[in-house]
């Protein structure tokens, strides 16, 4: 059965659609089957992986408004062991329309759509990835309840902590109240200018604060990185002898580790 893992952080701009995209792939590349989940409406882990809307018929709006069968959203991709949902603008509006539904139907459960969307498609793929949108609305919340881990990536850049208590927040209502079994699977540091001095700070105090949640493994901020989703492509593929291909193999590891696998 997959291992279901969210990458969630309501803070924009830490790296989180750049690791979504290099861990299934670079978890495709250890042999694991992938399914990577693209929940965030402006498409970036569709893009990057070098699709647009022409070249699918169905996506994850659609899987959880129930207008279609999941496996029928399932996009193989010419990366090894790699298949994703894609994701199109359309899900910008799901909020209003899950709200329309449980006013109307109150047997609706707004946060499960995902989770038993899922739970039909867990044997086929040993992990699937979530990629999240930058906030804690429905969607986020609908991750949250289908998965059975969590990564927050924290960039190495001043302010890193900001936020991070309000998501710690929402994790532990959803363990209290939706699923018990949700764990903090680990916390990535992105994003590091070995350059400058405030980014070992950040790691000390980072680490500090989540302490053996922390990966070993540190993302560094690297040119290459950022090129290679405007080339369709995670950064194995774009650039194999890369620092950041080396970095998310060495994740992809971690996790793999981590979950006795």
């Amino acid at each position: 059965m997959a291992k279901v893992i969210s990458l969630v952080n309501q803070k924009g701009g830490v790296g989180k659609t750049t690791t979504s995209i290099n861990l299934a792939a670079a978890l495709g590349k250890e042999g694991k089957k992938v399914l990577l989940i693209d929940l965030d409406p402006q498409s970036n882990a569709t893009t990057g992986l070098g699709l647009n809307s022409n070249d699918f018929e169905h996506d994850i709006y659609e899987v959880i408004t129930n207008k279609c069968n999941i496996e029928a959203a399932i996009k193989k991709t010419p990366f090894d062991n790699l298949a994703i949902i894609p994701s199109t603008l359309n899900l910008a509006g799901v909020d209003v329309e899950f709200v329309k539904k449980m006013l109307e139907d109150q047997n609706f459960h707004q946060n499960e759509q995902l989770k038993n969307a899922i739970n039909s498609i867990r044997h086929i793929f040993d992990y699937i990835i979530i990629d999240c949108q930058p906030s804690l609305g429905l969607g986020t919340m609908n991750a949250l309840v289908a998965s059975d881990s969590v990564i927050i990536p924290v960039q190495c850049e001043f302010f890193a902590l900001e936020g991070i208590t309000q998501l710690l927040n929402s994790i532990i209502m959803v363990q209290s109240s939706m699923n018990p079994t949700l764990r903090i699977e680990g916390v990535l540091l992105t994003m590091l200018d070995g350059r400058t001095n405030i980014g070992l700070e950040v790691i000390e105090e980072i680490r500090k604060y989540f302490k053996d949640k922390v990966f070993n493994t540190i993302i560094p901020r690297l040119v290459r990185l950022v090129e290679a989703p405007s080339h369709g492509k995670p950064i194995n593929e774009y650039d194999p002898t890369s620092r950041a291909t080396e970095a998310y193999k060495n994740l992809a590891k971690e996790v793999i580790s981590r979950n006795g696998d």
